[in-house]
């Protein structure tokens, strides 16, 4: 029976209830999705209103017959489906590896193909298919890998997606979104499109720019009292400027977990029917869907028709892996064909999560007291991809609108709750004023209280109705009812459909009346609420679009809306704890003024005796159980007599002084207390002993035993006077509380706000400038230092809103520097607010009242409750001091010098471009005129030694090199043509100094095509060639080896890698100390030209596969020895 006793709903009923409605909701999904999986062969057919009627779960019956309800392994394979369905979307590749070893445990079947791992990618390689298999490092698929091992050892990993890896077949860059399973790394690759420019790992932040404009737009809207609508209008026109899908809406979940469209925008495309005001069936949104909204907050769907690629894993893993977390998990065929019939291809929906239980406990995650409020969806009638950055800036997005929705809902129900209050003040006067008919005759009435149609007072036999209500026969009916249901006693009913409860003539109330609320006064006095049905209020323009109802068992919104008002036909809208609070506390009220005898008292006739015996023996009972009570007491309690000794002390006492009973009594009370506490026991004794007694005195009792070291012990004592059968005073019974930890608490509060205002009002310059705010952005603190740097007083800032009100981007207040730094601020405070820890510093420029320009950095931390709950934010800057802002001006001075300095670079390359071209011209000329083999073979190497050239020309980015961010290229290269280059580079310097070169090559090396980077391979070995020749004496005899050795090893059973050593030894002494240490070290301002030369050269190394540089010296001989690897074609 859909109902509840209103005086007894608590959490763990409506835990219960929840509980039982997911797992119904669970059941209802699995059924459908079953129903649908056994359809025809046309999943088109599917009756889809009939199967959702059929399965419409509620949270307190089971509209399952038995027959019906889908086993628990056709639940369990249902749910297997949706997080381990091994299927992925076409649009990108899956590999999942050990975290540990990053070998390959799955991969998709598209991977190889994507990857560029296939035949037809580098000319005359066969079957290299083998490449990619279960048990393969991943990090030999891609170029500079180190940042895959450095996420596998991260934490948080998802704070570093996405991370962007090069192919290293195909060069191709890819956004690598990883997140964590049971077995290990889920890698989604999704490739880069060629007009992006893709990100670094750290270069995710760049997202937040996106969307820092469309955040600042939704954080500027005004309050508005609670109504969303204003918020959810704007977001979706954000979202759709930032996304450009033909339909962006914004869906709210209720509580009984049915979801309605609160907001839409279309672009002008034709065919598009509004679905502003649909509400649907949970059914639309499984229970299994909201539950991977809530870990995995933005879904991807870029082509619903597209045929989903399958995941291969190995077969030794227990069961399929999770693909929950997964960009690229493929949709069921149940919402494919969903999203087919809505004639939309591709979507994109993010979740909208908040604090506390708003949107019901359905949708809410018990591990992080999130809930999942709605979802943001955008709909387009083509194929879309939105590249991860965009999407990652929308979600953010997302994130700061749910902040925006939880303060409108924070602010809905404190004005809910204060609305409630006057009307219950108002109605309280009325009853307490013997006007009980007043609370239905005037106003406010008890129709005010909380949201109803019709409301009736029920008293004495007589009626009194408001709005739209039963007869005063059907209430009686109604009264007769509720009392053989409640027959256990309770005095409260709730619910939301009178049919589902059981009520036999709900059908004659109709629709008009669904749901009530009653509450039981007295015998002869109730109280009714009525609701109407939940359809009466529910207006969609789109229902009316479709006369003939075409949709009617297609899987299509109007199919959902047309089951949604079947479902809700008979149901109101539910009650909410808050209303329920209301009833009840008038109820309570209503009881205590006019409880009236319902039961006279009967006479009853007693034989006379003699009971003073009697009476004794009550006496002595009652004197046992007060002292009995006494002694057991949770408060100190002790009596004193007429001369001041103590003779009673109870067992708290003797507690929290640590002075047992027996060595108390026969004590003098002033033997116990403290001396500054002795002269108000004194006159309470003596005023006790008049007749006068006191309440609320504080006294300090010493501490005995174990407490001897313990401070004196707190008490705030009432005295009650003891007196005998002729009312003479005996003595005073000393009542207490013991208060010593709030003494102490409260002083050390306190020391605490006496170190606060120190430190905030210290003129001291070590106290720097500090400003806080309210958790709804009012600025609450601007201490001393902050008023020297901005120039503003405390009174012009406390109080106000921070952004907008003291921090300006006008003159009215403190100025900041521009507009983006308002936007960047008004991100870092909101990132504080929502509950981030370690907010990065942000650049912070503001000028003072006189016109003076202020850089600082700012820090800001959250400032939380006892309960951890966020109240506001603590700012600090870091002003530099003038030691530091000349460095700092040094600083720009030489930036400038390098800016200049790489103008000038950029003026030559310009200048070396022209010549380069023409050189290039001639070279394609004298190719194409007939040249004999050894020409051919000098031309080769004329154009190799050109290329090279125009390569080390682009170099701009030397940082790049430093860092291990450039790109290397892949081609098909010989290496004999390569080495023939490097000799001829330095033919001319050999000659000069008359050092010979002896080259010392593999056997085969004419038959040895590898792929790889020949051009940065070519610079560097003339780089160091050249380096040896140079400083070789130049002595007769002397001369350079340049040997050149080669390991083949097979990789798989068709590809084969040859391991490159290129040793180049020259006499000793070799190169100088400096010239190696700064070959090795890092850069510095007084690296020389030839040390920088090593230096990127040695670097470069290092970015090739297996690539490694390393000098020995010895005594008569000094060498380079390089190592490379590289794929033997």
């Amino acid at each position: 029976m859909s109902s509840r006793s209103s005086n007894s709903g608590s959490c763990s009923t409506r835990s219960r209830n929840n509980n039982s409605r997911v797992t119904s909701q669970v059941l209802a999904d699995a059924k459908l999705h079953g129903n649908f999986e056994q359809s025809s062969s046309d999943p088109r057919l599917f009756d889809y209103s009939a199967s959702i009627n059929a399965n419409n779960p509620h949270p307190t019956s089971s509209s399952f017959s038995h027959d019906d309800i889908p086993s628990s392994s056709d639940v369990s394979t249902y749910l297997q489906k949706i997080q381990r369905g091994s299927l992925i979307q076409p649009f990108g590749c899956l590999i999942a590896v050990d975290d540990k070893t990053l070998k390959v445990i799955a991969f998709s079947e598209n991977a190889q193909e994507m990857l560029g791992l296939t035949p037809h990618t580098v000319p005359s390689l066969e079957h290299q298919r083998e490449a990619l298999s279960i048990g393969t490092d991943v990090r030999s698929l891609f170029q500079s890998s180190s940042a895959l091992q450095k996420a596998a050892d991260f934490g948080e990993i998802s704070i570093l997606n996405p991370i962007t890896l090069h192919c290293r077949a195909s060069g191709k860059p890819f956004y690598a979104i990883l997140h964590r399973i049971e077995h290990g790394l889920v890698i989604d690759l999704e490739p880069v499109s060629p007009d992006e420019v893709p990100v670094t790992a750290a270069g995710a932040l760049k997202s937040y720019k996106l969307a820092a404009k469309s955040i600042s737009r939704l954080q500027g809207l005004p309050p508005s009292g609670g109504d969303v609508s204003l918020l959810c209008d704007a977001l979706v026109k954000e979202v759709s400027e930032l996304t450009g899908y033909d339909r962006v809406m914004v869906y709210k979940f209720h509580e009984d977990g049915h979801g309605e469209v609160v907001a839409e925008l279309c672009n002008k495309v034709e065919g598009l029917e509004p679905y502003l005001g649909l509400h649907y069936s949970a059914t639309d949104i499984p229970q299994a869907s909201r539950f991977l909204f809530m870990r995995n907050k933005v879904r991807m769907i870029c082509d619903c028709s597209a045929v989903p690629v399958r995941v291969v894993q190995d077969k030794s893993l227990s069961q399929p892996i999770s693909l929950a977390g997964s960009t690229l998990r493929a949709p069921h065929g149940c919402h494919a064909q969903y999203m087919s019939n809505m004639g939309s291809a591709a979507s994109l929906v993010m979740a909208v999560t908040i604090n506390g239980s708003d949107g019901g406990e359905v949708n809410r995650d018990l591990q992080t007291g999130r809930t999942l409020w709605g979802l943001v969806v955008c709909h387009h009638a083509s194929p879309r991809v939105v590249p991860f950055p965009l999407r990652y800036a929308c979600e953010f997005l997302t994130q700061v609108f749910g902040v925006q929705i939880n303060k409108e809902a924070e602010r809905a129900l404190l004005l809910k709750e204060k609305r409630i209050l006057q009307t219950q003040s108002v109605l309280c006067d009325m009853l307490f004023r013997n006007a009980p008919m007043g609370i239905v005759t005037q106003s406010p009435n008890i129709m005010d209280l909380v949201k109803c149609d019709g409301a009736a007072l029920y008293c004495r036999d007589k009626l009194w109705s408001l709005g739209v209500t039963p007869t005063e026969t059907q209430v009686r009916d109604i009264i007769d009812w509720v009392l053989k249901s409640q027959a256990g006693g309770n005095s409260g009913f709730t619910t939301e459909s009178l049919m589902e409860a059981g009520y036999p003539d709900a059908s004659v109330l109709g629709e008009s009346i669904c749901g009530m609320a009653a509450v039981h006064i007295t015998q002869k006095v109730f109280l009714f609420w009525f609701r109407s049905g939940t359809a009466k209020q529910i207006k969609w323009g789109g229902a009316r679009h479709d006369p003939d109802d075409r949709d009617g068992k297609r899987m299509h919104p109007r199919s959902s809306f047309k089951a949604f008002m079947e479902i809700v036909r008979w149901r109101s809208m539910p009650w909410d704890d808050m209303e329920m609070d209301a009833i009840n506390s008038l109820q309570l009220i209503m009881k205590g003024s006019l409880q009236e005898e319902e039961h006279p008292e009967t006479a009853v006739n007693v034989p006379f005796v003699d009971n003073r015996v009697q009476k004794v023996d009550e006496m002595c009972v009652i004197v046992n159980e007060m002292v009995r009570l006494i002694d057991t007491a949770a408060v100190p309690i002790f009596a004193v007599d007429a001369s001041g000794v103590i003779n009673g002390w109870n067992s708290k006492a003797a507690e929290v002084t640590g002075l047992a009973v027996e060595q108390a009594i026969g004590k003098p009370v002033s033997d116990i207390v403290e001396d500054d506490s002795a002269i108000t026991v004194k006159n309470m004794l003596a005023l006790a002993l008049q007749g006068s007694e006191e309440r609320g005195a504080e006294i300090r009792i010493r501490a005995f035993g174990p407490k001897r070291k313990s401070s004196p012990v707190e008490l705030v004592v009432n005295t009650c006077c003891s007196r005998d059968t002729a009312n003479n005073v005996l003595g005073v019974c000393f009542i207490g509380q013991d208060v010593t930890g709030q003494k102490t608490l409260i002083e050390k509060y306190s020391r605490v706000q006496g170190d606060y205002a120190r430190i905030m009002w210290s003129p001291s310059t070590l106290i720097p400038p500090i400003f806080m705010t309210t958790e709804n952005g009012l600025c609450s603190e601007w201490n001393d230092a902050m008023q020297k740097l901005s120039g503003i007083k405390r009174e012009e800032a406390v109080n106000k809103m921070l952004l907008g009100e003291v921090f300006t981007s006008n003159d009215s207040c403190c100025r900041l520097q521009d507009h983006d730094t308002l936007t960047k601020l008004r991100i870092a405070l909101n990132a504080v607010s929502s509950g981030q820890d370690n907010v990065e510093k942000l650049s912070f420029g503001f000028y003072h009242r006189d016109g003076t320009f202020i850089e600082a950095l700012l820090s800001a931390n959250k400032r939380t409750d006892i309960e951890g709950k966020v109240t506001g934010v603590l700012c600090f800057l870091q002003v530099p001091s003038p030691e530091l802002q000349y460095a700092l001006q040094v600083q720009r001075i030489s930036e400038q010098a390098v800016a200049c300095a790489v103008n000038k670079m950029a003026y030559l390359r310009q200048q070396v471009e022209n010549p380069e071209k023409a050189i290039s011209l001639l070279q394609d000329f004298l190719h194409s005129s007939g040249l004999n083999e050894e020409q051919k073979q000098l031309l080769s190497t004329t154009v190799s030694c050109r290329e090279q050239l125009a390569k080390v020309i682009s170099d701009s980015d030397i940082e790049g090199i430093e860092d291990g961010y450039v790109q290397l290229g892949c081609s098909e290269f010989s290496l004999e043509e390569t080495l023939e280059a490097v000799v001829k580079q330095v033919m001319e310097l050999s000659i000069e100094r008359k050092v010979q070169i002896i080259c010392d090559y593999p056997h085969g090396i004419s038959l040895m095509k590898l792929y790889g980077d020949s051009l940065r391979l070519q610079q560097i070995l003339a780089e160091t060639l050249s380096s040896s020749i140079r400083f070789t004496p130049a002595l007769k005899g002397l001369c350079v080896s340049f040997k050149v050795l080669s390991r083949v090893e097979a990789i798989g059973k068709r590809m084969k890698r040859v391991e490159l050593e290129f040793r180049i030894i020259h006499p000793a002494p070799g190169l100088p100390d400096d010239l190696v240490r700064e070959m090795f070290q890092s850069l510095r301002k007084d690296t020389s030209r030839e040390g920088l030369g090593l230096h990127i050269t040695q670097k470069l190394v290092k970015l090739m596969e297996g690539g490694t540089l390393r000098y020995l010296r010895e005594s008569e001989m000094s060498a380079f020895v390089i190592l490379a690897e590289f794929p033997l074609i």
